[in-house]
């Protein structure tokens, strides 16, 4: 579980956000979602310690890593995965490579282990007889893969995940989703998805914490979403006009 309690960060006199308090559960997929310039990417980077918080804290299982020195923050990343808008795999290394890259930087696992490792997570990801292939011969589907491969190498406690679906057609990006919600649940991780796309939030939002000009505009579930009478998360699920439409039918329906 990872909490956010009364956080705020600024950047000279732009706040971004103000005072949000959001609980992120252990076995869901927790999205967070919101306008371009909402505060959403600013809320991942203070919950993940690349930025510090102005007030408030963050706590990852009671840990307030707010506190924390730059060690202790290094230590504690270890038990953090990352999928990076993009995929961001290095182009010179093989899927091997890629893979077995933060089992080089932070485990003390044999070669043999590693390998095994490596196996397992592309297995799990349905990846087979890619080993040595680079990034350049994979499709975007694929390359996503092998990062969420990456990102799982670990065994991670906290996942987090930066529009896990951009430059994806919706097929693809639907898989993605249920690979990622079922990881979430399988291994028990805390997962943290920041995303655009309405299909994910419909499919696959246990949680979603809505961001509205920097503050908490609206938490709830899938199920939840369609029912809001929140007005700016109309807006920003629906857009207006089809907003209305859609109420004035359930009205004659």
């Amino acid at each position: 579980m990872i909490e956010a309690i009364d956080i705020s960060k600024s950047f000279g006199d732009n706040h971004v956000l103000k005072d949000i308090s959001i609980t992120f559960e252990k076995g869901k997929t927790n999205l967070i979602i919101g306008q371009s310039g909402s505060g959403k990417t600013v809320l991942m980077k203070c919950l993940v310690g690349l930025f510090d918080v102005d007030a408030g804290k963050v706590e990852y299982d009671g840990r307030n890593i707010s506190d924390m020195t730059f060690k202790q923050k290094k230590d504690i990343r270890k038990e953090l995965g990352m999928l990076f808008q993009g995929s961001a795999l290095f182009d010179s290394m093989t899927v091997e490579q890629n893979v077995m890259f933060p089992l080089n930087m932070f485990s003390n696992m044999s070669a043999k282990e590693k390998l095994s490792r490596v196996n397992s997570c592309l297995e799990r990801v349905d990846l087979h007889k890619v080993n040595k292939l680079l990034p350049s011969e994979l499709s975007g589907g694929m390359k996503k893969r092998v990062a969420i491969a990456r990102a799982i190498s670990m065994n991670p406690e906290y996942l987090f995940c930066d529009e896990p679906n951009s430059g994806l057609d919706p097929l693809t990006s639907g898989l993605i989703d249920e690979l990622i919600d079922e990881l979430t649940k399988e291994y028990q991780m805390t997962t943290i998805v920041n995303t655009h796309d309405m299909n994910s939030v419909l499919n696959v939002g246990d949680s979603i914490a809505f961001i509205y000009k920097g503050e908490l505009g609206w938490r709830g579930s899938k199920e939840e979403i369609l029912h809001t009478d929140n007005q700016p998360l109309n807006d920003f699920v629906f857009g207006t006009e089809l907003t209305k439409r859609l109420k004035k039918t359930d009205e004659h329906s």
